[in-house]
């Protein structure tokens, strides 16, 4: 456990410091992904116009939450890991006596922790800009959607590093992620809330691990109903499910792996 904890700390510290010298680049990312502050926006206008299912002020908290939890759910892992296969970088990863997925989820949240104050300060101004929709959830939800956004990011990653396997069998396994990503835009609750969407397609995109992504911990923040169990039970289903395929690719993968460009 103590060398656990030990390597752990290590990683964290090392790509903490690698990822600082990236701060100035991961502000501007943070900006870059304002889309749903924009939508907020177009959505807020718009009920005001027609009955949607939420009135304005919870389109405002629903799209801030939005904001929020994408911050946490950004996932790049399948570009990197597709350029250590084509370029043989991961031949001397694969020589230390650790699985090199380590790597990148430590990047993946040293990067979170360097993002944090650049968030809480959008969020700051925008309460500050829309005072009516201000709010601070209660504690329960809270800590649930603190969970929830947790384990939606692991289902997230599990989902890209299990794309990301193909990268040995094909030069552009980040088209898999591209395809991926129009069901992601689109039945994740980002452009819209799943309230707003016909029965038949919410009922149908409840099945699929999209809406967890996003609109479940969302909801959870603002307080919407929802099914807590049966939706965190969703969660733990498909990460299974992917990451039982992730290992079955894996082995597969390195079999196959030439380690070209080393």
């Amino acid at each position: 456990m103590k060398r656990a904890i030990k390597i752990i700390k290590t990683f964290l510290s090392v790509y903490y410091a690698h990822m600082m010298e990236y701060r100035a680049e991961i502000f501007f990312w943070v900006l870059s992904n304002l889309l749903p502050l924009i939508l907020m926006g177009i959505w807020t206008k718009a009920s005001q116009e027609a009955e949607f299912g939420l009135n304005s002020i919870e389109f405002a908290r629903y799209f801030i939450s939005v904001f929020f939890i994408r911050q946490f759910n950004l996932v790049w892992v399948i570009f990197e890991f597709q350029e250590q296969v084509l370029q043989g970088k991961l031949s001397p990863r694969l020589l230390q006596p650790i699985d090199p997925v380590w790597h990148q989820v430590a990047a993946h949240l040293a990067e979170r922790f360097i993002r944090m104050p650049f968030n809480l300060g959008l969020i700051g101004l925008f309460f500050l800009l829309y005072p009516e929709a201000a709010w601070v959830p209660n504690l329960g939800n809270l800590l649930l959607g603190c969970l929830v956004v947790a384990m939606s990011f692991a289902l997230r990653f599990l989902m890209q590093y299990t794309f990301a396997m193909f990268a040995f069998w094909t030069e552009r396994a980040s088209a898999i992620e591209e395809l991926s990503f129009l069901l992601y835009l689109f039945l994740s609750g980002l452009i819209a809330p799943l309230e707003v969407f016909p029965p038949l397609v919410r009922e149908i995109a409840q099945w699929t691990p999209y809406p967890y992504l996003i609109h479940f911990p969302a909801a959870l923040f603002i307080g919407l109903p929802v099914n807590v169990v049966g939706g965190m039970l969703v969660i733990l289903g498909w990460s299974l499910i992917f990451f039982l395929v992730n290992r079955w690719l894996w082995r597969k993968g390195l079999k196959h792996y030439s380690g070209m460009g080393a």
